[in-house]
């Protein structure tokens, strides 16, 4: 038996290395399709193509939104001067010095310059960079499997949910067949009575037989009873299959709501109604848990 899947969670997962350590966070809510956003720190934004990518391997609705950081590691290594940078800035500047448009450079001023002082790390950004991104995709997956399992668990307990309501709607069914097969007897039954009274000779008997049957005929739900029969079965077996299944879901319980009321409409008696408006309740609170319902 397959799971049904919610659409609303939430996940955090880290990842941490030398550089330092990566955290991301995912939370979906209801969508009608699949809305996805990632957030990225500045210069990383390459990886949303891959993270999205990620997200639609696991989900095929809801309103998803991913945002990763990443905290940097303190950077060891003791200070170097790049002397053949110096001597080149140094050298770049004499011109100036000579010609009186510049003071002579301080000791300060030259260490301050971009690129004077570097780090073995320095050195290493390209791969640097390289590992940071793996970090922040290692953080990214783990938080949409989190998110999974977090909407896998949602949808196993609006399972139950689904499950005691289509049983609800099944019984009243069960129930509304059983008393529409006495309302032909009853219907006759009532327009002897009515006419009875208005009408104390008597009414021909051939009469109330057409009369009878004409009301008998307008009032038949068995073809609405046998549609509800088999949408409780595809419904079943929609939860049976499990996710995708909340749009075929959401349609169903609209067909069952159609059937409710026709069912109401076409009643002739109060306990038929009362049947019928217990069953639109009871699809009501369906169709609002098959809302989550991916």
């Amino acid at each position: 038996m397959s799971q049904l899947s919610g659409m609303t969670g939430f996940a955090r997962a880290e990842a941490a290395g030398a550089p330092g350590t990566a955290s991301a966070e995912a939370r979906s809510v209801n969508g009608k399709g699949l809305d996805l956003r990632v957030r990225l720190p500045a210069g990383f934004d390459r990886l949303e193509t891959e993270i999205k990518a990620r997200a639609k391997a696991r989900f095929v609705r809801g309103s998803l939104s991913v945002n990763i950081n990443f905290v940097e590691a303190e950077r060891g290594g003791a200070l170097q001067i790049d002397h053949q940078h110096l001597r080149a800035l140094a050298e770049a500047g004499r011109a100036l010095v000579e010609a009186g448009l510049a003071d002579k450079p301080r000791v300060d001023g030259l260490l301050a310059l971009k690129g004077v002082l570097t780090t073995p790390e320095a050195d290493a950004d390209d791969a640097r960079q390289a590992e940071i991104e793996a970090l922040m995709l290692e953080a990214a997956n783990e938080a949409l499997a989190g998110l999974q399992l977090a909407r896998r668990e949602e949808g196993e307990a609006m399972a139950r949910l689904l499950n005691a309501h289509i049983g609800e709607i099944e019984h009243l069914r069960d129930a509304a067949a059983a008393h529409a097969a006495t309302q032909p007897e009853a219907i006759r039954d009532r327009i002897a009575a009515k006419f009875e009274e208005l009408l104390p000779q008597g009414l021909d008997a051939d009469k109330l037989a057409q009369e009878a049957a004409s009301l008998a005929v307008r009032a038949d739900v068995r073809e609405e009873l046998d549609r509800l029969s088999a949408h409780i079965d595809s419904a079943r077996k929609l939860l049976a299959a499990g996710s995708p299944a909340g749009r075929k879901l959401d349609f169903l319980s609209q067909e069952f709501n159609r059937e409710a009321n026709t069912l109401c409409s076409k009643s002739s008696d109060r306990e038929l109604t009362d049947l019928g408006l217990a069953m639109k309740a009871a699809v009501d609170q369906m169709r609002e848990q098959v809302q989550n319902v991916e």
